[in-house]
């Protein structure tokens, strides 16, 4: 086992801890892409997805919108639907876990151990990853907590996870 054995409750961030954050932005980008394209004829689906993932991969996906309303002209009106498309999105395909986070899932789960979610970011996004995500056959077993929400409920997320675990804060192992 790769984690402290004398913990019982292992706590998981979601964004490139369990999967790659970037397999969500990239549908999420060819979906903006296609709407676009849909919508105004140009540019190209394919040439606006080339540069969103190349400013991905070379900048992060700060400013990525306007990067590319920019370069390619379109009305910053689409900023909303951009925007919209990361809470909302209807993905095209499953995201899958990182090989070595399911491994680790079959291990604490054989040794009995809990597992759950407790991840940041804007709870509605954070919670359309969550469906999306193909969780194998932990899917019933993993509860998700949203950081940020604990927090806007002036709630500490240790002391939280402990209450909802029945365990001391020092059985908690986390895993971001």
């Amino acid at each position: 086992m790769l984690f402290p054995e004398e913990k019982k409750v292992y706590v998981f961030e979601l964004d490139d801890v369990v999967f790659p954050k970037k397999d969500y932005l990239l549908q999420v980008y060819y979906l903006f892409a296609n709407f676009i394209e849909f919508t105004e004829t140009v540019p190209l689906q394919a040439d606006l997805i080339r540069f969103m993932k190349s400013h991905l991969e070379s900048q992060g996906e700060h400013l990525i919108f306007e990067h590319a309303q920019e370069t390619f002209g379109f009305d910053k009106k689409y900023k909303e639907n951009f925007e919209r498309l990361h809470v909302n999105a209807l993905l095209p395909l499953r995201l899958h876990l990182f090989d070595h986070i399911a491994n680790l899932f079959s291990q604490l789960k054989a040794e009995h151990k809990n597992i759950c979610i407790l991840t940041k970011g804007n709870p509605l996004e954070q919670l359309n990853k969550v469906k999306f995500i193909d969780w194998g056959q932990y899917g019933d077993e993993i509860k998700i907590y949203f950081k940020d929400e604990l927090v806007f409920r002036s709630i500490e997320p240790l002391d939280f996870l402990a209450n909802e675990f029945a365990v001391e804060t020092t059985a908690i192992q986390f895993v971001d």
